[in-house]
């Protein structure tokens, strides 16, 4: 993804996810705006370079190697896939995870987590991933990366609730300590 683009991307992060009124926009309960409204938004909100039109939309979303948005089955809503930091209700499934699910951190995030567990912090859920490489990526955005194994099956038999996005994040409220293994 080009700069442009890549921070093209990041605002839309920050709209659809955190401050929807950035770009005058609101959000439905589940997350959802807008094509013509975020476009609209975006447009008088960011400088020239950074306009956008739906084909500049639709790259960004094609190229951003989270996933992070997706469209409604009509095609003419957009809206995050996680990470929410506004009231939303997704409205995904529960699942019974994989045995183990990962999550990436920095160094100076274990003294908090050891005590507390994983939580949720300023979004709605902790997320997860089922593979150590994208665990190690995104513990990596910050430095060296801390691998943290989570006992995802024992804590689903023990009442946890786990649900898992299309781009395969999974999603639970918290992770209290004694479901954790460090690597």
């Amino acid at each position: 993804m080009n700069k442009t683009d890549t921070r093209r991307s990041k605002f839309l992060s920050l709209v659809l996810r955190h401050q929807p009124g950035k770009a005058g926009l609101q959000l439905d309960e589940q997350g959802w705006t807008s094509i013509k409204a975020l476009l609209e938004g975006v447009n008088q909100a960011l400088d020239r370079g950074l306009a956008m039109d739906r084909s500049d939309l639709q790259r960004v979303m094609e190229q951003n190697d989270k996933r992070r948005f997706e469209l409604d089955e009509t095609g003419t809503r957009i809206r995050a896939r996680q990470g929410h930091s506004v009231p939303v209700e997704l409205g995904y499934e529960a699942l019974e995870p994989p045995e183990t699910l990962f999550h990436g951190t920095h160094p100076s995030a274990l003294v908090s987590i050891e005590a507390q567990g994983l939580r949720a912090m300023k979004r709605h859920a902790v997320h997860l991933s089922a593979d150590l490489e994208t665990a190690r990526r995104v513990g990596g955005r910050r430095g060296r990366p801390v691998i943290l194994i989570v006992e995802a099956r024992r804590m689903h038999e023990d009442g946890h609730r786990f649900t898992v996005t299309d781009n395969g994040v999974w999603l639970t409220e918290a992770v209290p300590p004694e479901f954790l293994r460090f690597s």
